[in-house]
């Protein structure tokens, strides 16, 4: 079971293994969600954005883009192997249960093969446990037993770790494939406490009722040296083979830039110091 009192061990530890270097930078890239969640999106904004994710040192995980991109997205993606990600209940969790699953239902219909759900953690902090509970279920029961669904806690508006560690195992217990920190919409996004806390919900979770489920760290994560620390966290947590992209994500947009920097190349994606690559 989880134990709060062990969390600056771990991040003692993980700080301890984290090395910003390419290895590391190309790993996060292979689990990054590409994310775009701007009120000026455009069409040319999102193909953009899904050609960026085709990166030289690898292909992003997913994209993930507002309900309105989701077609534009896997057209342009193609045959890359890039998921399409979208949102729903976002970004404030407090759509009705039917709502958001009719909100969901339509995503699936647009073609997204994945749903970032915002659980409604408002109402889970005021104790209506069972309420945020229908959501999620309502939710996963619109996406169909095969399509990916990231629950989003919030994590910045907990008051503890403890609380985040609980919302994730409720989340995980009504269907969440992942568990994820942030929107990014609020001043708080991802933080090594919150990882460790819901990296314990996924192990116990695991340990207790055989469910299986991955974590992403959204909002926040601005660079290699953040990205190698969260992975440090995966690896001491759950084994050096856990972390892949069905089990560990980041949702971010301008840490793509640092993670190429890192590999050797620039803001255009092609080599430092080079032509076209």
């Amino acid at each position: 079971m989880f134990d709060i009192n062990t969390i600056p061990e771990i991040i003692e530890t993980a700080t301890k293994l984290a090395i910003a270097n390419e290895a590391s930078a190309k790993r996060a890239i292979s689990v990054l969600d590409l994310t775009s969640l701007n009120d000026d999106n455009t069409i040319e904004k999102i193909e953009a954005l899904c050609q960026r994710a085709q990166t030289p040192a690898g292909n992003t995980a997913a994209i993930c883009v507002y309900a309105p991109f989701i077609e534009t997205s896997w057209k342009t993606l193609g045959k890359s192997g890039i998921k399409t990600a979208t949102v729903v209940n976002f970004p404030k969790g407090d759509k009705a249960a039917q709502r958001v699953a009719d909100e969901t239902a339509d995503a699936v219909a647009a073609g997204a093969d994945e749903v970032d759900l915002v659980m409604p953690y408002q109402a889970f902090l005021a104790g209506d446990h069972d309420g945020s509970a229908e959501v999620i279920a309502a939710t996963r029961q619109a996406c169909g037993p095969f399509m990916t669904l990231k629950v989003i806690l919030e994590t910045g508006e907990y008051p503890d770790a403890k609380a985040i560690y609980d919302a994730a195992r409720l989340a995980i217990s009504n269907g969440a494939n992942f568990v994820k920190t942030s929107t990014g919409k609020v001043a708080t996004g991802a933080t090594p406490e919150a990882a460790i806390a819901m990296i314990a919900a996924i192990r116990d979770a695991k340990a207790e009722q055989n469910l299986d489920c991955g974590f992403k760290a959204s909002g926040g994560v601005r660079n290699t040296q953040d990205a190698a620390l969260y992975l440090a966290i995966a690896d001491h947590m759950m084994g050096a083979d856990w972390a892949t992209p069905a089990t560990f994500r980041f949702g971010a947009s301008s840490v793509l830039t640092d993670l190429l920097k890192t590999c050797g190349f620039g803001d255009s994606n092609t080599p430092s110091g080079a032509g076209n690559y």
